[in-house]
């Protein structure tokens, strides 16, 4: 499947207010750090080269990610391509280091290489990590470095620890050094919590930020504030887990999974009668899930994770299939959706 002229995903949009553009579907790398089942190194580069064929070209990755193995995996497949083709995040905010401590399975890597994390914020943590993510890659131009899980909910009552280590510790300093060296193009968080994007904002220019999960077609309350705030400051919104951990891929005879965890019941009713309102419209939930996001002025690309060179073509179908305009009415008038979400005929 190659991408067509005037496709979603072979449009681009800009980051921030710089000259950095994406493309309309990304390629986010977790899966092939084995989150919830391992994979082997060729399905992972049949998968990028199948993202590839498709027309992707903005690929994300974190050290986190199977405790760096997707930044290896990712690196050896996109070196065979021409670097100014596509456009390449990863994150900072954990430095890794030789396994001393025993591996616990409950952070949902399957077959991770032997390294655990140490979170650092600091302004050479940071250096660090960038260098470090460099030579794992293979690749010395990272586009894009995000700021990872920075958030309150991740770190409890640690998080004022680890914000006074960008705030204070130099962190946004070390960030604000490499874009103003060239040394990146543009710089953001990427977190699962919209409300610290807003505390960044407060603090420091960032460019844009990867918002997992918290405008979909479950959850729209980052309305109220979110995302207003970064279409009046001109900060793009890279938006991942469109299928919110992968309930909304296959419905409620699927994965049911919602934020990393089962999904509750009330979460499972609810995308129940989103499934029931899609069908009666012919349209596959994944394809309404995968389009809604996309339609936000703020939304520069949506991620899709895949873990196959199939589960990336599905994708690729569900992200460019047509869906009828009464779609979207429908989810209205059933009080699925909020009426102030831009749909894609809007």
């Amino acid at each position: 499947m190659t991408a067509t002229i005037g496709s979603k995903i072979a449009q681009r949009r800009r980051i921030g207010r710089g000259a950095l553009q994406v493309s309309g579907l990304g390629l986010g790398t977790a899966p092939l750090g084995g989150l919830y089942r391992d994979l082997s190194d060729e399905e992972a580069h049949a998968t990028i080269d199948a993202a590839w064929d498709a027309g992707v070209r903005y690929f994300d990755t974190a050290p986190h990610y199977g405790n760096t193995k997707a930044e290896h995996r990712l690196g050896d497949a996109l070196r065979r391509y021409p670097r100014g083709d596509y456009v390449l995040s990863t994150k900072v905010g954990r430095r890794f280091v030789p396994r001393t401590t025993p591996f616990d399975d409950r952070e949902g890597w399957q077959n991770p290489l032997p390294f655990e994390a140490i979170y650092d914020y600091t302004h050479d943590g940071i250096l660090r990590s960038f260098e470090d993510s460099q030579q794992r890659l293979g690749i010395v131009e990272i586009d894009i470095l995000l700021v990872h899980d920075i958030g309150r909910v991740t770190h409890g009552d640690q998080h004022p620890h680890y914000w006074r280590q960008l705030t204070e510790g130099g962190g946004f300093r070390a960030l604000d050094r490499l874009r103003s060296t060239g040394a990146i193009k543009a710089v953001g968080l990427g977190v699962n919590e919209g409300a610290v994007i807003l505390d960044a904002m407060a603090e420091f220019d960032i460019d844009c930020a990867l918002l997992a999960g918290r405008y979909t077609l479950l959850e729209q309350t980052t309305l109220d504030d979110l995302l207003p705030a970064c279409e009046a400051r001109g900060v793009s919104i890279l938006l991942g887990g469109a299928f919110n951990s992968g309930i909304l891929a296959h419905g409620v005879a699927g994965d049911l999974k919602f934020n990393y965890g089962a999904a509750p019941r009330a979460v499972i009713e609810r995308v129940a009668r989103l499934e029931a309102v899609c069908s009666a419209h012919g349209v596959p939930l994944a394809a309404a899930a995968l389009q809604f996001p996309y339609a936000h002025p703020a939304v520069a690309t949506v991620l899709t994770g895949a873990r196959s060179a199939d589960e990336l073509r599905e994708n690729v179908a569900s992200f460019e299939q047509p869906i009828p305009a009464g779609l979207w009415s429908a989810l209205r008038d059933e009080g699925l959706l909020d009426r102030r979400a831009p749909a894609p005929e809007d």
